[in-house]
């Protein structure tokens, strides 16, 4: 099991990375507003990473990683700010470009955003208290209001989308947590989240994930709005 975690980030970019030339896909010509979105995102939550490593919120297993760290975060966490997003992103345009029907209606996807905003809020409201839960519930409120607001026609898309990335998401993050290992390769404190699990995955990772894939989407969609209105 020694080197899982690499193995698991460069397991889920193969596959994305190899179709992304593929003739009816196509996802290398999105890289010019795909990739600066990574970036961004990677430049907020990476800094988060690493304070919650150091006040030992969250932390790394040294059986399942190669022991390369950068400011206390093992390669294989940076590497995962790349990797996971890259693929989930790859997944989202495979969705839309060649599933007929894929969106939901404007209508619908403005009820999504209410009841998903309601929830946030609830949860924000029992897990003030804890840093995790109260730092990726606020988190994701800011950049659903803000797409809601900047970009509300990525909405209908992604939520729909976002329901089949956590497909392999609960695989991956499954694995990382503790699934089918003698221990996690990611250990929590479950005092600074609500506790709650689904299986071996704290809930506030669905949240989490959430947030660094919507900011993914939203940056590159601006990008690209920017791009056609020139």
């Amino acid at each position: 099991m020694e080197r899982l975690y690499l193995w698991l980030d460069l397991g889920s970019l193969a596959l994305p990375l190899l179709f992304s030339f593929h003739p009816k896909i196509k996802f290398y010509k999105l890289w010019p507003s795909v990739l600066p979105g990574i970036l961004l995102m990677a430049l907020v939550f990476i800094p988060w990473d690493i304070y919650f490593t150091q006040q030992g919120f969250w932390g790394f297993n040294p059986k399942y990683i190669t022991g390369i760290e950068w400011f206390g975060l093992p390669m294989e966490e940076w590497l995962f700010f790349f990797c996971i997003p890259y693929a989930c992103l790859f997944t989202h345009h495979v969705l839309g470009s060649l599933v007929r029907g894929w969106p939901l209606s404007l209508r619908v996807s403005n009820w999504v955003y209410v009841m998903v905003v309601t929830v946030l809020i609830i949860g924000l409201w029992y897990g003030i208290n804890q840093w995790y839960t109260a730092t990726a519930f606020i988190y994701a409120l800011l950049v659903l209001g803000l797409t809601q607001n900047t970009a509300p026609e990525l909405l209908p898309s992604f939520f729909m989308s976002y329901l089949i990335i956590l497909i392999p998401f609960f695989v991956v993050n499954g694995v990382l947590t503790g699934s089918g290992l003698p221990e996690p390769v990611v250990w929590y404190n479950d005092t600074e989240n609500f506790g709650l699990r689904l299986g071996t995955i704290p809930i506030e990772d669905t949240i989490y994930n959430l947030g660094m894939l919507l900011t993914v989407a939203l940056v590159g969609t601006h990008i690209q709005q920017r791009n056609l209105a020139k």
